[in-house]
């Protein structure tokens, strides 16, 4: 390709961008936006190959990533819906607060949010499950209501999304087939780093609850505001809740390490050698049954009614399938970028942000197209969807371990939470708040400190290895 080639090529990929954020920014679903945004890259180097590309390229790769990580979203999305209707989600947010009491106001609220997103429960469900409890406290401690969304971020949208092993959120899954690892990648480094981001992220918000008390400011009163009352038709008990909690975490770190590694299949199914081992599978089955486990129990502890039962499992599954297909066309676009040889060009670049060193190389990028795309997992499976695979070459050449390469990836994805980013965006339409009174401290826990953070990870593993 020549230089005149390369530099429309480029333009291309630049504008498709530019406009892809313009359109997240306004709020045009995904699955609207990427394909008419890939059409536009294909235009510019290549018009003649528009339909070709939609068909062959973008659509495959869409579908491809719907068929292996469906099951995920789909049990998750059930699974949170379950312990939401429940009143399972509400019985351990209101027993953590209630335990900590409103001197503890932030450090139950981040907690809270903690252990429902590590347990698989989606950062939006978090959100919504958790607010009216952490408005109460707050208002009892005189904490201004402003602090709300930065605690919910610091706990729903950093250390126990991507940092904590086994964690059953996406961010922390997507890596596995790329780097044949499963959800407990790297443990040490992903239990250090979160650590830091809780620590650091608790350090700054009582730095701001200080200051404010200094200030005289109390809780105010501006905003939409809630109660929280529990569930309409009753609550489960503590250990009625905390059981499919326990189960979903416990099983699927014992499926992951000792049961599914250990297996073979033949080729009927893998047809390489009669006898080889299951790559990247394991971690995704145990998630899956773990998943599946924990809505049978949730299900089984707390619907005595068939007509709720189906409701809720209604509701959860039309819930899975934005997100899906929100990312998967997040993935499509990359795809369709990927096969442009412009981008081949474009790749080698980027891989030469750090030669010799792929995991720096691929921090940078997630953390860059999170960013920018205003999507954690957007921007994760967008880059592990086009050099995921040379990244994986290049680790294994440069004797990187590949469990440092999933904990960084996935860690990498966190430090996203820009202005346009839609979980920041639903947070604070949740807390009746604004980016103007709010946004301040979201962006220095789910912002800055995960950005340095991992870095500091980076560093540390590459000294010590995948532990």
């Amino acid at each position: 390709m020549g230089s005149m080639g390369y530099s429309v090529g480029l333009a291309g990929i630049a504008l498709s961008l530019a406009v892809l954020i313009y359109l997240v920014y306004r709020g045009v679903s995904l699955i609207v936006a990427a394909p008419v945004v890939a059409a536009m890259a294909v235009l510019f180097e290549a018009p003649s190959q528009l339909l070709a590309n939609y068909t062959e390229v973008f659509m495959l790769a869409m579908g491809t990533f719907a068929a292996k990580y469906f099951p995920v979203f789909l049990l998750g999305a059930i699974f949170a819906r379950l312990m939401q209707d429940s009143g399972s989600a509400w019985v351990i947010a209101d027993s953590i607060m209630r335990k900590l009491g409103k001197r503890s106001a932030l450090l139950a609220t981040v907690l809270t949010c903690g252990l429902l997103c590590y347990s698989g429960v989606s950062v939006y469900m978090v959100a919504f499950a958790v607010y009216p409890l952490a408005a109460d406290l707050f208002r009892e401690a005189d904490v201004p209501r402003r602090l709300i969304p930065g605690a919910i971020a610091l706990g729903a949208f950093t250390f126990s999304l991507t940092c904590l092993p086994g964690t059953l959120q996406i961010h922390n899954l997507i890596p596995m087939p790329y780097f044949n690892t499963t959800a407990f990648a790297a443990p040490l480094l992903g239990t250090v780093g979160g650590l830091l981001m809780f620590f650091g992220g608790m350090f700054w918000l009582s730095h701001r609850v200080r200051g404010a008390a200094r200030a005289g400011e109390g809780y105010g009163d501006g905003g939409r505001d809630q109660t929280s009352a529990a569930p309409a038709g009753g609550s489960p008990p503590l250990w009625v809740a905390m059981t499919p909690i326990t189960t979903v975490i416990v099983l699927n770190y014992v499926l992951s390490q000792y049961v599914f590694p250990d297996w073979q299949t033949d080729s009927s199914f893998q047809a390489e050698d009669r006898t080889t081992s299951l790559g990247p599978l394991p971690g995704m089955w145990s998630t899956i049954v773990a998943l599946l486990v924990a809505v049978l129990l949730t299900a089984a502890l707390n619907f005595r009614s068939f007509p709720k039962l189906n409701a809720s499992l209604s509701l959860g599954a039309a819930g899975s399938l934005l997100p899906t297909f929100n990312t998967a066309s997040v993935v499509g676009y990359g795809a369709t970028i990927a096969s442009l040889s412009t981008f081949g060009i474009l790749k080698d670049r980027l891989l030469v942000i750090s030669p010799g060193n792929p995991v720096f190389s691929e921090a940078v990028a997630i953390s860059a197209m999170g960013t920018i795309i205003g999507s954690a997992s957007g921007g994760l499976s967008l880059v592990l969807e086009t050099v995921g695979g040379t990244y994986y070459q290049l680790a294994v050449a440069h004797g990187v371990p590949l469990e440092l390469m999933h904990r960084i990836a996935a860690m990498a994805c966190a430090g996203s939470s820009m202005p346009h980013n839609g979980a920041v965006i639903t947070l604070l339409t949740i807390c009746g708040l604004t980016h103007r009174q709010s946004y301040k401290d979201i962006a220095v826990v789910a912002l800055v400190l995960p950005a340095l953070v991992t870095f500091l990870i980076l560093l540390l593993g590459m000294t010590l290895g995948p532990v």
